[in-house]
């Protein structure tokens, strides 16, 4: 009977022991936010916002804290809903070392619309911030 509880108990302990390895290879694994290069941080934001992708967006915000993702649903939702086409994403002043990125397109109606981004460097990692860009 003690046999029976003690084997129980150890294949609990090392199905824990699992799960908490795996969990934790999925989080080292994960890649960093943002992008490698500032051109490539051009293209895939260009991309996330055209096809209003959430997720995708969500992968280039230097957003604080964990609230990035339900930012991004929100905003690329705001998006679809004035049925914005036609993105365009200009870097600048540098594109080398871009400190600003330039957002444009249509709305729904036609109308066109443009504004700027802050562009953040980090470890090698290109992202952007909803912020106002500093002079």
């Amino acid at each position: 009977m003690h046999i029976r509880r003690d084997v129980k108990v150890v294949l609990s302990i090392v199905a824990a022991v699992v799960w908490i390895g795996a969990v934790t290879l999925l989080i080292v694994h994960e890649p960093d936010p943002g992008a490698t290069s500032p051109a490539e941080l051009r293209d895939r934001l260009a991309a996330a916002l055209s096809g209003h992708d959430a997720d995708a967006l969500a992968d280039l915000l230097d957003y604080p804290g964990s609230g990035g993702g339900d930012f991004a649903k929100d905003y690329v939702s705001v998006l679809a809903g004035r049925g914005v086409r036609d993105v365009r994403v200009e870097l600048g002043p540098d594109a080398g070392a871009p400190t600003r990125a330039t957002v444009s397109g249509a709305l729904g109606d036609g109308r066109p619309f443009t504004y700027p981004l802050t562009v953040t460097s980090e470890d090698g990692r290109w992202t952007v911030a909803f912020t106002p860009p500093l002079p």
